[in-house]
């Protein structure tokens, strides 16, 4: 007779051995990207300019987001709910504008959303292979950023949508330029769409220095070296630059104000 503990003690250590592998299962060089799951969990947290609070919060929109959505579009819709710092980003496709609409009035009656960027495509639903190729497209971006001097590729949230890459983040001008260049010179993008939260230097400085209080006060993973996020470590990961292609077109996106009451009884 099977033993249950330890069936469910080995599916527990797939699960581990699937989830490590899966941060670099869509490289193409098999290479940089394989920092990103090396890397702790606590240097992600201690490098996101929110707060555990924030983040805590928008973990918990992005929930809300995409289950009313879902009960309320038709089944046709295929709609992805990315949210940062109070910012939902929908993308995806909807059968017609009127679930276009809907969509994001259901985002818009959700506490505490700060604004809405409503990018949805009015088509019919993307195939497997094409999603297939948007996750593969995000890990190229990622790739990307990791190999790049100066940059601090845990800054910004990647979503790619039929090729289209929007970036998320709390971000000065000039790293919201940097990160835009990055993503628009990786191969396959066809466009890149800036969704940032611009902040003055001194404000990137103190959303830091808080964001780490937060951290440290909660997490109880080994903190990494600042300086060493971001970069590639010689002695266990080498790489090649990826191939090089014109750069796609760069574009703000369209911001909708959200319903940043938290008093509000909307359900």
């Amino acid at each position: 007779m099977i033993n249950k503990t330890r069936v469910k003690a080995t599916l527990a250590n797939a699960t581990i051995v699937v989830s490590m592998l899966s941060g670099v299962a869509l490289t193409l060089q098999g290479c940089a990207l394989a920092v990103v799951g090396a890397v702790g969990a606590g240097t992600l947290v201690a490098t996101d300019r929110r707060t555990l609070g924030a983040q805590t919060e928008d973990r918990e929109i992005q929930v809300k987001a995409s289950s009313r959505i879902g009960k309320n579009l038709p089944d046709t819709a295929h709609v992805n709910v990315t949210v940062f710092n109070r910012r939902v980003l929908l993308t995806g496709e909807v059968p017609d504008d009127a679930s276009k609409q809907k969509a994001e009035a259901v985002g818009h009656d959700i506490n505490n959303v700060g604004s809405i960027i409503n990018e949805l495509a009015i088509q019919g639903a993307s195939s497997f292979s094409s999603r297939a190729n948007d996750s593969y497209l995000e890990g190229r971006v990622k790739t990307a950023m990791v190999g790049e001097s100066n940059l601090r590729a845990n800054y910004y949230k990647v979503v790619c949508e039929q090729g289209i890459v929007y970036l998320m983040g709390l971000v000065t001008q000039d790293e919201g330029a940097h990160g835009a260049d990055v993503a628009a010179q990786t191969p396959g993008v066809e466009q890149v769409v800036k969704v940032f939260q611009y902040i003055k230097p001194e404000e990137a400085t103190a959303l830091e220095a808080a964001a780490d209080a937060s951290a440290v006060s909660a997490a109880s993973a080994p903190r990494f070296d600042r300086a060493h996020v971001g970069t590639v470590p010689d002695s266990s990961v080498t790489s090649r630059p990826l191939d090089k292609q014109a750069p796609a077109p760069v574009k703000d996106s369209n911001v909708h104000s959200g319903n940043p009451n938290p008093a509000s009884t909307a359900k």
